[in-house]
């Protein structure tokens, strides 16, 4: 596919984004209303100011970090506690975190979605599959992919994240699932499978724009995702069955991740044109809110056989 294209996740049960405007929005996780800071959304609000001020909670910016403030009348507990909510078929505990982060990227669901399709027929068929998922975060591909029957290897950079996938696993009755932990840099943990031998039918990665390891080994995205793909090429199964990239970079394009999915894959070229066998599919991922203005929240690119 040479034309990108845009993937809505739509308001629902646990989850919808009420309005954004003027560098915020207005999001429901279960019962409960956020209000937080988000760069893209450069246009006025639709929802009245009443709307916005009633919010259980707020982020107000302080630094490089910031503060959550609840509602009078509003349990303490919010601050402190989490609280689940269910999305794709993956259930997730809510927090709040200093850097304006509740444990969960909404966005994606559409592309969990596509994960357990894949895997679903792939196992229908009597494969195996072996998923690596790097830069996992709080779990939801990695359970998306061991909900549908898949071996899974996670692995992300910090702990207190880890510990996040493993309660989200447990809140959604998948602990005891194929998955693999690893705490690890990205990176040097690929290039140790290299060396082991390992092999891998698909590939999920998220990759941040600037990041540190938990040795701080150095991330920088520009410099290190090709090496990352050359890495990560080695460790493709003779038959792959999808590879998913995500971003969040500001200043870059769905088309330059899908340049690097093709390097990734080693697709040939002919007449100087890339000989593409499978599916490829790339764009945005995109947030709607039932004022019927969608919100840009980041880029992907994704290919799976045919």
């Amino acid at each position: 596919m040479n034309e990108p294209i845009v993937l809505t996740t739509k308001p629902g049960r646990d989850y919808e984004l009420l309005d954004s405007g003027e560098g915020e929005k207005l999001e429901r996780f279960g019962t409960v209303v956020l209000r937080r800071p988000d760069p893209q959304a450069l246009w006025k609000r639709s929802l009245p100011a009443e709307t916005w001020n009633a919010a259980d909670v707020g982020f107000v910016n302080s630094g490089r970090s910031g503060t959550w403030r609840k509602k009078d009348g509003v349990a303490d507990s919010v601050l402190t506690e989490s609280w689940p909510i269910e999305l794709s078929g993956i259930t997730f505990g809510i927090s709040l975190s200093a850097f304006k982060h509740t444990g969960i990227f909404p966005e994606q669901a559409e592309n969990w979605n596509w994960i357990q399709e894949t895997i679903t027929k792939a196992i229908a068929a009597h494969r195996s599959v072996n998923v690596l998922n790097l830069f996992g975060y709080t779990g939801g591909a990695t359970l998306a992919a061991a909900k549908a029957g898949a071996n899974v290897c996670h692995v992300d950079g910090s702990k207190v994240s880890v510990a996040k996938a493993s309660e989200n696993a447990k809140l959604s009755g998948l602990d005891s699932k194929p998955i693999r932990w690893i705490i690890d840099d990205a990176m040097a943990f690929v290039k140790r499978e290299v060396r082991r031998g390992n092999i891998y039918d698909a590939i999920i990665m998220d990759p941040p724009a600037y990041g540190h390891g938990p040795k701080k080994e150095l991330w920088q995205i520009e410099t290190d995702l090709p090496i990352l793909m050359a890495e990560c090429q080695k460790l493709l199964s003779k038959d792959p069955l999808f590879i998913l990239i995500n971003g969040y970079a500001s200043g870059y394009s769905a088309i330059a991740y899908k340049n690097n999915l093709f390097d990734l894959l080693g697709f040939e070229k002919s007449a100087g044109n890339i000989v593409a066998r499978g599916t490829t599919e790339f764009g945005e991922l995109v947030l709607e809110s039932k004022t019927g203005r969608s919100l840009p929240a980041g880029i992907f690119a994704r290919w799976r056989s045919n």
